[in-house]
């Protein structure tokens, strides 16, 4: 009772934040978008906070994340004295990327680096495309992101301010990787609400690189949605590394929609966070398009990861395989539910799905729910999840031969670990994930290696 009630009461603050503010929020926006913020939160407001009572949140509460307004809201850009670029740098200082900067939910024009872009493509902060690009804006934003059946998605369509827009002209190969880092800075608890939208056109290349960041020791909430639009004959790849200190949670849901011939690679590397809820949506809309889905988590202490996958054969002769691992120590905790749904008419599809976890010690929990909806027998499909220990034998076999019980474990854990690693397509990104996972395992990795601010873990 007690929690019903404090869940209403917070419900009820956030819809008066939203009318006290409604002029705020949706200042410079154009009005196709601000049209849809009303509906969305009336959504929100229907399905309410996600909870254990959440069938599609049943391993993540978020109900004490709402419980009170301590977090400011980013209704504008913060203003900072120096160049972030003074305090942040890549972990690959040779990484030879196009860097787009967003700082607590906003484009910073200022600090995005290495333009011009090649010929026709356009990347610049969303709140100016649905101005300047209404065209594009108004056929692909909110398809594939749909308020009425997610909470969070619900809450960021209702108060986005801004975000990123990246639009692929056909025919466009990108050379060079397209690098987002999300940045979280601020001298107060702040919430963050960012909205991405991408379009690759027909018979385009990218790979593109979402790197999550937190500045400051603050208490962080981020509610990130991106929908992507993948045309014909194109191959993306979508990578993402999450590395926030424990007092961040993330909340993010990627929605994707590929069309005929298309070729998607997504991986989820999660380094550090305290409470994360990755959403991932993928339509495959056109035959003989194929999906490539990982994810790796290592967790400690307190830390909550919750992954979420929907993959939806909507045409034949489609093909996904899903791969996601967790390395859970300490109190962490963790998540999976991978859904895949065959529609009555995706004769010829192959789906997999595949997750593993290693748990290290007998206080760490693992939720897992690999689940299957087939509307037609001409498939190939198959699902499978395991969560135990590390082999004994294996260990027993390392330490026969000379080495220490402490660095064979480390062994197996990296071993455990490549299978997902090795997924990624960009060499120096591979190597320098490489690098952290195993600072990571071994415990080295007590604040963001990417800053030169002191963010205790």
């Amino acid at each position: 009772m007690t929690e019903t009630i404090e869940k209403i009461a917070a419900i009820s603050r956030i819809s008066e934040l939203f009318t006290d503010n409604f002029t705020r929020i949706g200042d410079g926006l154009s009005d196709f978008v601000n049209n849809v913020r009303q509906p969305a939160l009336a959504a929100f407001q229907r399905m309410g906070i996600p909870s254990y009572k959440t069938e599609s949140y049943k391993y993540t509460d978020l109900t004490r994340l709402f419980e009170n307004e301590r977090f400011r809201r980013s209704f504008e850009p913060d203003q900072f004295e120096v160049s972030l670029t003074d305090i942040f740098s890549c972990d690959v200082p040779e990484f030879d990327t196009h860097l787009i900067l967003v700082v607590n939910g906003w484009y910073d024009d200022s600090n995005s680096m290495n333009k011009p872009y090649p010929d026709g493509v356009i990347i610049k902060s969303l709140k100016k495309a649905t101005i300047e690009n209404p065209d594009l804006v108004e056929k692909y934003y909110g398809k594939l992101a749909n308020s009425s059946l997610d909470p969070l998605t619900a809450l960021n369509t209702a108060f986005v301010r801004d975000g990123v827009f990246i639009y692929i002209p056909d025919n466009t190969h990108l050379s060079k990787p397209l690098q987002l880092i999300n940045i979280l800075r601020s001298t107060d608890d702040l919430y963050v609400t960012q909205r991405n939208l991408i379009i690759a056109g027909k018979n385009t290349q990218a790979k593109i690189m979402f790197c999550d960041h937190t500045l400051m020791p603050q208490n962080f909430i981020i509610n990130n949605v991106t929908e992507c639009e993948i045309g014909e004959d194109s191959v993306i790849d979508i990578y993402s590394i999450q590395n926030q200190h424990n007092k961040t949670a993330n909340l993010t849901g990627l929605y994707i929609r590929q069309q005929r011939n298309s070729q998607l690679v997504t991986n989820a590397i999660t380094l550090h966070g305290g409470i994360i809820r990755n959403n991932l949506n993928i339509k495959l809309d056109g035959e003989h398009a194929t999906a490539k889905v990982c994810g790796l988590a290592l967790s400690d202490k307190n830390q909550h990861v919750d992954n979420f996958t929907y993959i939806e054969h909507l045409k034949p002769n489609c093909k996904s395989n899903q791969l996601y691992k967790n390395i859970l120590d300490d109190s962490s905790t963790g998540g999976f539910t991978g859904r895949i749904h065959v529609a009555p008419h995706a004769v010829k599809t192959e789906a997999y799905q595949r997750n593993n976890n290693v748990l290290l010690t007998n206080v760490a929990k693992m939720n897992t729910k690999p689940q299957l909806v087939i509307d037609n027998d001409d498939v190939k499909c198959s699902h499978g999840a395991t969560v135990g220990r590390i082999d004994n034998e294996a260990l027993f076999y390392l330490q026969s031969r000379g080495i220490n019980e402490k660095e064979a474990r480390l062994m197996l854990m990296f071993a455990f670990a490549h299978e997902v690693l090795a997924e990624v397509k960009v060499d120096q990104l591979r190597e320098m994930i490489d690098k952290l996972v195993n600072k990571r395992l071994r415990g080295e990795v007590s604040k963001c290696h990417s800053c030169a601010m002191d963010c205790i873990r």
